[in-house]
C-alpha cells in the first residue's frame, strides 16, 4: 500500500480554520518564545507587587517572623520570601477541559458594561496620536506624579512608596501600549514604553531585594545561625533559606524574572491551539488503528507503540502533525516554566493527553515526613518525592540527550540545574540570567543536602563540574560577559540591566561610577532614565545607605537641569531641597535668573519656602551673581553726555525685584540696590540708577527699623544697614540733585535755542544781509558784515549743538545739520571746510548715541 494523505483521512475532522496552513496563517500566537517582545498589557504587572510567582524550591520555604521596624510596611511586616496564592487554581481538578479559563479571570469581569473603558482609552490613544511624539506627551505626567508620591510618603514607608512607582510606570505603559498598537513597533512610542517596562522591572526588583536586605539588616542582632539537625530534606533547605542571604537573594532573583515573563505571557489562555483533549498523539494512533484494519505497510515508518518513550526507543517518527503539536507543545511547556507557572504547565500536559509528562514535572518537590517529628498518633501525609535523586539523575541524563527536542531537553535541565542545555533556548539577557541563577540556586541546595548527609546516590553520579561548581552572584555576570550571543552582549549593556545587575550584587559604589561615567557622556540620557535614576538615589539615601555623595549631587543636579529645560518649574525646588544647603542655594539661584516673567517670580519663591530653602540667601546670590556679572572697571567716566540704558542694564534693574517680595529681605535690597546705583552713577547712567531707586519702597529704611526693633533689640542696628541707610540718603540726595539740574536745564536749553534759531534763521534774506540793494554801496561796511557772519553763525551753530547734545537732544542736534545745508538759508557757505569738517563729527557724535539707544542714526525706530 503506497502512502498518501487520501490513503489516510485525519480521525478528526478540521476544517480551514484548524489546519496546519491556517494555523500558520493566523495572527494569534500561542506562546511567545523566551525573550520575544510581547504586548505587555495583557497582565498588570501591579498584581505580582507582593506575591511572587512559585518557583524551584518555593514550597520548602517558611518565613521568618521576628517583629521588624516599620521601614518594611505601614501595617506590619512583609515576609522576605512570599508565596503566590494558589487557592484558585489548587482548586481546580486536572481533568477540566475549560481550567484556564477558571484560572485567568478579566480584570474588568465583574462589570456590567466595559465599553466605558475600552472607549476611553480608544479616545486617548487617538488623542496621543495626534502629537509630534505620542509617547513623550503620555508619559510626560510621570514626572509630576513621581514628585508626588515622593513627597506623599514619609521616610519610614519606603516600600509602599516603590509600589506606588511601579504603579505609575505600568499605568503609563497599558497607556502606550493602546499608542503603539496603532503607531506601530517602530515608533519612538515603543522605545518609551519599553524605557517604562523596564524601570517597572527594575523597582520590582529593588523591592524585593531591599525589603529582605532591610529586614536581614534589623534582625542581625538576633539570628543565630544554629542549624537543627533533621532527616527532612523539607526542614534542611528552609534552614538553609533563613540563614543563607545569598541563596535566598538569588531565589529572589529568579522570582524576579519570572514574574516578568508571567506579565508577558499574558492571560494565554485565550491563546491555546492545541486540538486533542485526552488523546495523545491521535494522528499517529488513528494511522496505526488504519494500517491494523488495512493489514498494509507503509513507506514512511512510523512508531509501532504509543508508550512515551517509543519515538526514542524504536527510533522512530510521529505523525508529521504530532511532531509539530509536540514541537509547540513542549516550547510553551517551557515558556510556562520560565515564567515560574509548572503547576500550569502541568494541567497543559494534563489538558492534552500527556498525563506522564506532567508527573515528570513533579518530582522536583523536598521530601519531608511530618510523622517523624510530630509525635502525633494520627498519620499525616507524606510530602515530596522520596526518589527526588533518581527522578533528578534521569532528568539530567534528558536534558543531555541530543535527539530530544531542544525545548525538552530545556525543560529538564531546568530541573536538574544542568545549565548548558538551558542556555541553548535561553535569547534574552534576562533569560540568561534566571537560568544562571536558577541553577545557582540548585548546585546550593544540593551542597547543603550533601553537606547535611541527606544528599541521594543517584544525585552523587553527576557530573563533577556540577557538584563542585562555585556559583556566586559575581560569577554569573562575569559569564554573561562572555556569553556567545550577540544579542545577550548588546543588552548587557543596555542601561537598565546595568543597574539591574548592580542592583542584585549590592554594589552600589559600582553603579554610582557608573551613573557618573553616563552623565559624563557626550549622548544625553533619555529622560526618564534620568528621573529613574534620581528616585532611586533618593530611595537609597532614605535606607541611609552609604553612597558616593558627589555622584548622588551630580544625578540631582543633571535632573534638576533637565527639569528647567523642559519647563517643568514647579518641581525644581523639590529636587534642588535635596542638594547640601550650599548646592541648593547655588542651583536655585541660577534657576531664578532665568524666570523674567513677574507673574511667576513670587511662586517660585514661595516653592522654594515650602522646599525648605534657604530663600534669602539664594535671592542675594540671585542679585550679586547678575550684579557682578558686569566685568566694567568701577572708574569715574571724564565725558559729560548722559549714558543711555541697555538690555543688560535692565536685566540688573529688574533683578532687584528678588528682594522685594519678603519684607524681612529689604535690608539686604538696600545693599544690593545701592551697589547697583553705584556703577550705574560712574558710568553717568542716571537714569538707569533712578529706575533702581524708584525700585526701592519708599518705606524701607522704617521697615529695616521696625524689624529690629521687632525681635527685642535695643542696641542701634548693626553698622553695615545703617551705613547702607545713609548711602541710599546720599543717593537720593545726589539724583534730586540731577533732577532739578535736568528740569532747569530743559527751561534754559529752551530759551537758548529760541535765541540762537532766531539769529541763524534771521528774516528776510539771514542775519547781517541787507534787505534792500538801492542804497550806496559801502565797500568796508559789506565786507565787515560779510565777516561776522562766517564767524558769529559758525560759532552759534557749535554752541547750539553743545547745548543739545548736553541735553540728550540727539534727534535736534542732528535737524540742525538740515538747517546749516539749506539753500533757502546757504548758512553752509559761511562755514570753512575745516568747521564743517568738525560739525559733522560733532554730528557723528549723536547718531552713535542715538543707535546706543536702539534707534536708527537719524533718531527714528529702527524698522524690522
Amino acid at each position: 500500500m503506497e502512502w498518501g494523505l487520501s490513503d489516510l483521512p485525519s480521525p478528526v475532522v478540521r476544517d480551514d480554520e484548524v489546519t496546519v496552513a491556517a494555523r500558520r496563517r493566523r495572527k494569534k500566537v500561542a506562546f511567545p518564545s523566551p525573550g520575544s517582545p510581547v504586548a505587555s498589557s495583557v497582565t498588570p504587572a501591579r498584581s505580582l507587587l507582593r506575591n511572587t510567582p512559585a518557583s524551584l524550591y518555593r514550597q520548602a520555604v517558611t518565613p521568618r517572623v521576628p517583629d521588624v521596624s516599620s521601614i518594611l510596611a505601614s501595617g506590619g511586616r512583609t515576609p522576605r520570601y512570599t508565596h503566590t496564592p494558589r487557592n484558585a487554581i489548587g482548586s481546580l481538578n486536572l481533568d477540566d477541559s475549560d481550567w484556564t479559563t477558571s484560572m485567568f479571570t478579566s480584570p474588568v469581569s465583574g462589570l456590567e458594561n466595559t465599553s466605558f473603558f475600552r472607549d476611553d482609552t480608544t479616545n486617548l490613544s487617538s488623542a496621543l496620536l495626534k502629537e509630534d511624539d505620542p509617547g513623550d506627551a503620555a508619559a510626560t505626567s510621570l514626572f509630576p506624579e513621581f514628585l508626588t508620591s515622593f513627597l506623599k510618603h514619609s521616610s519610614s514607608a519606603v516600600f509602599e512608596l516603590l509600589e506606588d512607582y511601579q504603579t505609575l510606570c505600568q499605568d503609563k505603559v497599558d497607556v502606550l501600549q493602546s499608542v503603539v498598537l496603532r503607531a506601530g513597533q517602530n515608533s519612538k512610542t515603543a522605545g518609551v514604553r519599553w524605557l517604562l517596562q523596564q524601570e517597572n522591572c527594575s523597582w520590582r526588583l529593588i523591592a524585593s531585594l531591599y525589603r529582605d536586605r532591610v529586614q536581614l539588616a534589623l534582625e542581625d542582632d538576633m539570628m543565630t545561625d544554629m542549624v537543627v539537625p533533621s532527616e527532612s530534606e523539607k526542614v534542611v533547605v528552609e534552614q538553609l533559606f533563613q540563614r543563607d542571604a545569598v541563596i535566598r537573594q538569588s531565589q529572589l532573583v529568579v522570582d524576579w524574572l519570572e514574574s516578568i515573563a508571567k506579565d508577558q505571557i499574558g492571560d494565554f489562555s485565550d491563546n491555546i491551539e492545541y486540538y486533542a483533549k485526552n488523546v495523545c498523539w491521535e494522528n499517529t494512533l488513528h494511522t496505526l488503528k488504519m494500517r491494523r484494519k488495512s493489514g498494509g505497510t507503509f513507506t514512511v515508518p512510523l512508531v509501532t507503540e504509543l508508550d512515551p518513550d517509543a519515538p526514542f526507543r524504536q527510533q522512530r517518527p510521529l505523525a508529521d502533525l504530532d511532531r509539530e503539536d509536540d514541537a509547540r507543545l513542549l516550547k510553551n511547556l517551557f515558556t510556562l516554566i520560565r515564567a515560574g507557572m509548572t503547576e500550569e504547565a502541568q494541567r497543559l500536559c494534563k489538558r492534552c493527553g500527556q498525563a506522564w509528562r506532567a508527573a515528570t514535572l513533579e518530582g522536583w518537590k523536598l521530601y519531608h515526613d511530618p510523622n517523624m517529628t510530630s509525635g502525633s498518633i494520627e498519620l499525616q501525609p507524606v510530602e515530596g518525592n522520596p526518589h527526588r535523586g533518581i527522578w533528578k539523575a534521569c532528568c539530567w541524563r534528558m536534558a543531555e540527550e541530543e535527539q530530544l527536542n531542544r525545548y525538552e531537553r530545556a525543560i529538564y535541565a531546568s530541573l536538574s540545574g544542568n545549565l548548558k542545555p538551558l542556555l541553548a533556548v535561553c535569547e534574552s539577557w534576562e533569560d540568561c540570567v534566571w537560568a544562571y541563577f536558577r541553577v545557582m540556586v540548585d548546585s546550593l541546595v544540593e551542597k547543603d543536602l550533601m553537606s547535611s548527609g541527606m544528599a541521594h546516590q543517584e544525585v552523587e553520579t553527576l557530573p563533577r563540574e556540577y557538584l563542585e561548581a562555585n556559583w556566586t552572584m559575581e560569577k554569573v555576570f562575569e559569564e554573561l560577559q562572555a556569553a556567545e550571543s550577540k544579542r545577550v552582549l548588546e543588552e548587557t549593556k543596555e542601561h537598565y540591566h546595568v543597574i539591574q545587575k548592580f542592583i542584585i550584587l549590592g554594589d552600589l559604589d559600582g553603579l554610582l561610577e557608573e551613573f557618573s561615567d553616563w552623565l559624563t557622556a557626550s549622548k544625553p540620557l533619555p529622560s526618564h532614565l534620568l528621573r529613574f535614576m534620581t528616585h532611586l538615589v533618593l530611595f537609597f539615601r532614605s535606607l541611609g545607605l552609604a553612597l558616593k555623595e558627589e555622584v548622588c549631587v551630580d544625578v540631582l543636579k543633571s535632573y534638576v537641569s533637565l527639569l528647567i529645560r523642559d519647563q517643568q518649574t514647579d518641581l525644581v525646588a523639590s529636587y534642588v531641597g535635596q542638594l547640601p544647603a550650599e548646592v541648593a542655594t547655588a542651583q536655585y539661584a541660577a534657576f531664578l535668573e532665568a524666570v523674567t516673567q513677574p507673574e511667576l517670580r513670587p511662586h517660585c519663591l514661595q516653592l522654594a519656602t515650602e522646599a525648605g530653602l534657604d530663600v534669602s540667601a539664594i535671592t542675594k546670590l540671585v542679585v550679586e551673581t547678575v550684579r557682578e556679572g558686569d566685568d566694567t572697571e568701577f572708574t569715574h567716566h571724564s565725558q559729560t553726555l548722559e549714558t543711555t540704558t541697555n538690555k543688560e542694564d535692565q536685566t540688573k534693574i529688574d533683578i532687584i525685584d528678588w528682594l522685594l517680595f519678603d519684607p524681612t529681605h529689604r535690608a539686604e535690597a538696600l545693599k544690593q540696590s545701592n551697589a547697583i546705583m553705584r556703577k550705574f552713577l560712574a558710568l553717568q547712567k542716571h537714569d538707569a540708577a533712578k529706575a533702581v531707586f524708584s525700585k526701592v519702597p519708599e518705606d524701607s529704611m522704617r521697615e529695616i527699623y521696625c524689624q529690629w526693633s521687632g525681635v527685642g533689640q535695643t542696641t542701634p542696628l548693626p553698622a553695615e544697614d545703617e551705613n547702607a541707610i545713609r548711602e541710599h540718603l546720599c543717593i537720593r540726595a545726589y539724583l534730586a540733585s540731577l533732577s532739578a539740574w535736568s528740569c532747569r536745564l530743559d527751561v534754559l536749553t529752551e530759551d537758548v535755542k529760541e535765541r540762537i534759531y532766531n539769529v541763524l534763521l534771521f528774516v528776510d534774506g539771514g542775519w547781517m544781509v541787507d534787505n534792500r540793494q538801492d542804497s550806496e554801496q559801502d565797500s568796508d561796511r559789506g565786507h565787515q558784515m560779510a565777516s561776522l557772519r562766517s564767524l558769529c553763525l559758525p560759532r552759534l551753530s557749535f554752541l547750539l549743538l553743545s547745548v543739545l547734545q548736553s541735553s540728550s537732544r540727539h534727534q535736534e542736534a542732528l535737524r540742525l545739520a538740515d538747517i546749516v545745508s539749506s539753500d533757502q538759508h546757504r548758512l553752509y557757505q559761511v562755514f570753512s571746510k575745516e568747521d564743517l569738517r568738525r560739525f559733522l563729527q560733532k554730528l557723528r557724535e549723536s547718531s552713535l548715541a542715538l543707535l546706543d539707544r536702539g534707534l536708527d542714526p537719524l533718531g527714528y525706530e529702527l524698522q524690522p
